[in-house]
């Protein structure tokens, strides 16, 4: 079936790498993520906003607490793949977030001393800013092929930026007149919407791929992702190169905390709310008009190095002065080019996988092994910083050094992703 032109799609055809035929299922994705970003942005900036009051320890301590309870919740949602039809599991994830944050309004309301709280909806809303982007990739590479990923991929993820910029406008502008405990209930409205997108995505896709098996379960052992990532050497790749990533990202996280401590609850919001607007907009002209191009025409391989690169030198800068604005520079670069670039590239990875691995061991990979990496990154930054007494410059260089070898790995993981095709062994060479 042939999509009527227009001027949307001229502009689209000739600006991006989409074809005409694909832009019903491009815009529709676009917009499920547009929609999952505007509600979890709602809700960010609020969490963020805590750390500040918490020591080192105590974060540590919470993320600990997180990476257990995510254990614990990929291993139900394996259970819940092998026992659900395919096309009710990402409905039913998202409708199971939304009344879990009703329960969470509920009970602020209900609760004099709201610290433990404060604390239970930092681990929560940790546990949800990986899982819902999870499974929505994991979706996308179920419903796009290894041919459309990287033509596709980074134009779809630009509606998560968009959708972060709406989302923190929206906390910016109506949270003293709104209140945050009812944003919360807004957030969950607009995952409740997410639900009908689905379905209507899935009939898109079909309509150019017949065939398209939603109807059954993925049979098999429901905590198989654990075990098919420590047999496979490519599943490994991924979840080394995302350890890496988050590494990085853990001790610049620290770092900004430890800067802004010294300053009130919402002026750490309206920085907060900041960084995410100037990240976003970066990410997305550099997802909709260049991520495509760069990945078709140098190869996955180097797309995934380019911004640990960047990084790289991004350190080089705060070793040298190590201020709170050089710093919020380097957490721009690092994060607008993780979601511009290098997340659409590592989800196209996973269209060379298996639709087990796509359902169970990708969320192995994108939350234990995320918050694995959070965990140690943790207590290693507290142990450089408590115990030995290292300043920002050291830990700069240490951070560079886990940056060039991030760099390397994404280089091989993605030259290995260019040779292969489905049905060759998952070999990294």
């Amino acid at each position: 079936m042939k999509e009527r032109g227009g001027v949307l799609s001229r502009f689209l055809t000739s600006a991006t790498k989409i074809e005409e035929g694909e832009i019903k299922a491009t815009l529709l994705s676009f917009s499920f993520i547009f929609l999952l970003m505007v509600a979890y942005n709602m809700l960010k900036p609020a969490r963020d906003s805590m750390a500040p009051e918490w020591s080192d320890v105590e974060v540590a301590w919470l993320w600990t607490i997180n990476f257990v309870f995510s254990t614990i919740a990929v291993s139900l949602y394996g259970l819940l793949v092998s026992k659900v039809k395919l096309k009710n599991v990402v409905p039913s994830v998202y409708a199971f977030f939304a009344a879990s944050f009703v329960a969470f309004y509920l009970g602020a309301g209900a609760l004099q001393d709201s610290t433990n709280l404060n604390k239970a909806f930092y681990v929560w809303l940790s546990l949800f800013s990986l899982f819902h982007v999870s499974v929505f990739w994991s979706l996308m590479s179920d419903l796009f092929t290894k041919d459309q990923a990287p033509r596709l991929f980074a134009f779809i993820a630009s509606g998560a930026s968009i959708g972060t910029i709406v989302g923190s406008t929206v906390m910016l502008l109506l949270t003293k007149i709104v209140g945050t405990l009812n944003l919360m209930l807004v957030a969950s409205t607009i995952l409740v919407l997410t639900i009908p997108l689905i379905a209507i995505l899935r009939t898109a896709v079909e309509d150019r791929a017949p065939g398209t098996d939603q109807e059954s379960s993925i049979s098999g052992n429901p905590f198989a992702g654990f075990g098919r990532l420590v047999r496979n050497p490519y599943l490994l790749g991924i979840a080394l190169f995302l350890f890496l990533y988050t590494f990085i990202g853990s001790f610049a996280y620290f770092e900004l905390k430890n800067l802004m401590a010294g300053n009130d609850r919402d002026t750490n919001t309206a920085i907060w709310a900041g960084i995410n607007l100037a990240v976003n907009i970066i990410t997305i002209g550099i997802a909709m008009f260049a991520t495509g191009r760069i990945a078709t025409s140098i190869g996955v391989g180097k797309t995934l190095a380019l911004v640990p690169l960047l990084v790289a030198l991004a350190l080089l800068v705060v070793f040298i002065n190590p201020v709170l604005a050089i710093v919020i520079a380097m957490w721009i670069v690092l994060k607008s080019g993780n979601y511009s670039i290098t997340r659409p590239g590592r989800e196209m990875l996973y269209t060379n996988v298996s639709r087990e691995d796509r359902f169970k061991t990708k969320q192995v990979i994108d939350i234990v092994v995320y918050r694995g990496g959070d965990v140690l990154s943790g207590w290693v930054f507290a142990f450089l910083t408590a115990s030995l007494g290292l300043g920002m410059g050291p830990i700069a260089i240490l951070g560079g050094f886990v940056a060039i070898l991030w760099a390397f790995v994404g280089l091989r993981l993605g030259n290995t992703y260019d040779r292969k095709s489905p049905s060759q062994p998952d070999v990294i060479k």
